[in-house]
């Protein structure tokens, strides 16, 4: 669906990444992961398209005939205005904006899905709440449903469970999986938790020194070459056929 082939990603004349290879194929779960600063918020604006390859090329094959991939983007928490004073229903509704056209409104149609993707999300009991009134951890599970809104082919989510306790971020990624399963949805999730990798990932793809690499979570997942990535020593757990790294 998406290749990446020798690109380099940066901002002005500055490389962040350099000779990235990297595919995305419909289906994928994809668990990115990498120290603080290693660029892992640069390869996801590459992957959306917000930033243009400093050179090498990024090549996008739609999927079923459609006319181009369509992309579905959960922020982080902390990048997002606190301020922003619209319901939230109409946050979710914004996701509907690219099926309607210039100048249209949304209709009862867009409503009533808007509504469903906050079921999916549980919190359609707060459709008419402001938005910025909310937890921290509901304003991500908002957005999630904002990026459901939208019928993507690929979800994005930079760091979704940063603000979450565990029960909170329990319910976001059972609604991630979910979605990945029922609709072949591929997902893209950029965070530091490497157990959320080891429980939902299908590929691991790990960000560091300017590289980056990928492969299956057996692959990668290891105690050596985490511990060499985040510079830590870390252990790897087998229990059940789940990885646990503490």
């Amino acid at each position: 669906m998406i290749d990446i082939r020798d690109a380099n990603f940066g901002y002005g004349r500055t490389s962040v990444l350099q000779g990235v290879q990297f595919s995305l194929a419909t289906g994928d779960f994809v668990g990115l992961v990498g120290p603080n600063g290693a660029g892992k918020t640069t390869l996801l604006r590459g992957l959306l398209g917000l930033i243009r390859p400093q050179r090498g090329e990024r090549r996008i094959n739609p999927p079923d005939g459609a006319a181009d991939v369509v992309f579905g983007y959960v922020p982080q928490e902390k990048a997002v205005d606190p301020f922003f004073p619209l319901s939230v229903l109409d946050v979710v509704l914004m996701g509907r904006y690219r099926l309607l056209g210039p100048g249209r409104r949304p209709t009862l149609a867009d409503r009533r899905a808007a509504l469903a993707c906050l079921g999916h999300v549980q919190l359609e009991h707060l459709a008419d709440a402001s938005f910025q009134d909310l937890s921290g951890g509901q304003k991500q599970r908002v957005l999630l449903a904002r990026a459901l809104a939208t019928e993507p082919h690929v979800l994005v989510l930079d760091e979704p469970t940063s603000a979450m306790d565990l029960a909170a971020e329990k319910r976001l990624m059972s609604v991630i999986s979910e979605q990945h399963e029922a609709r072949r949805l591929t997902v893209m999730l950029a965070t530091h938790d490497l157990n959320l990798i080891g429980r939902y990932g299908s590929t691991v793809a790990i960000v560091a020194g300017g590289q980056v690499i990928s492969g299956s979570p057996a692959e990668f997942l290891e105690a050596r070459q985490l511990s060499d990535v985040y510079g830590v020593e870390l252990q790897v757990h087998e229990v059940e056929g789940r990885r646990f790294i503490v």
